[in-house]
């Protein structure tokens, strides 16, 4: 009897000993394969990124042989705002060198965007569900449309109009005359806050889509909606009421866009769910419905 309980007793614990091998394999296993795809995944991402650089590099060589030409173009909307006797100066040494070459990076980065989205979409896109991947298509490529759309409402809008008010503002006895540095920065601030501003309709698309909030939300939070567009221009843009009511004002308009693509897609997802109970069930949610 105790030769039966000993050999028992051993065979169980030859038993769980295996058991515990076994487990303590498939852990190890585990964690080479998380240790592994995290690798890969590190190394896509590096090679996107060499991707995204290699993109905006290439539109800046292509952009520096007209540098001067580029330049003369980009200052157009503050030199019609000039008299015949101004021009803009030059304060810093440096700054006739690194300014045409500071757009031309600029220019680079705004060319490539279409290439750097795409770069972002490559990424992300195998980790997402074929649903998603058809609605995140076209948001890519209204991100993109709207953000050049903005950039150029600004150039051929707003900054015209800008300048001439603030020219209007200088006393008598006195020249206008911008730093190209200054009014680089200047106008690259409204550039971000435009395309920025211009992409309100994927937002809102976005946050309903993802189920962060709903369009009834929105419609009932209208009115604080409008007040914070009109906060938001005053702080991205220019001290002038011009700028500020002209990114407001498109930005209130784009809202109520994105909320009636929002609402359609909506609907449009309501009916598909309604459609696929009354398939699984027949046509009892009709008969409950009337």
């Amino acid at each position: 009897m105790p030769n039966t309980l000993d050999k028992y007793l051993s065979q169980n614990s030859e038993k769980t000993l295996s058991e515990d091998n076994q487990l303590e394999d498939l852990h190890i296993h585990d964690e080479a394969s998380h240790e592994e795809s995290l690798t890969t995944h590190l190394v896509e991402l590096r090679q996107r990124i060499i991707y995204i650089v290699a993109g905006v590099l290439v539109f800046f060589l292509a952009c520096l042989p007209f540098s001067q030409i580029l330049f003369e173009q980009f200052a157009q909307p503050v030199l019609q705002a000039l008299s015949a006797n101004e021009n803009l100066i030059i304060r810093k040494p440096l700054d006739s060198f690194l300014i045409p070459l500071k757009l031309c990076l600029f220019l680079g980065v705004i060319f490539s965007l279409p290439w750097i989205l795409y770069q972002i979409w490559g990424f992300i896109a195998p980790g997402l569900y074929q649903r998603e991947r058809k609605v995140v298509a076209p948001l890519v490529i209204s991100t993109t449309a709207l953000f050049y759309l903005g950039v150029l409402f600004a150039y051929f809008v707003v900054l015209p109009l800008a300048f001439k008010f603030l020219a209007g503002f200088a006393p008598d006895g006195t020249e206008y005359g911008p730093d190209i540095a200054d009014y680089f920065s200047f106008v690259f601030t409204v550039f971000f806050a435009f395309g920025l501003a211009f992409e309100i309709p994927v937002a809102t698309v976005l946050m309903v889509l993802v189920g962060i909030t709903d369009t009834e939300s929105l419609r009932s939070k209208r009115r604080y909606i409008i007040v914070g567009a009109f906060v938001f221009g005053m702080l991205l843009t220019p001290p002038d009421m011009i700028s500020q009511t002209l990114l407001a004002l498109p930005m209130w308009a784009l809202f109520e866009l994105g909320l009636f693509v929002a609402t359609r897609i909506e609907k449009k997802h309501d009916a598909e769910r309604k459609a696929e109970i009354a398939e699984i069930t027949g046509d009892k949610v009709d008969e409950n419905a009337e």
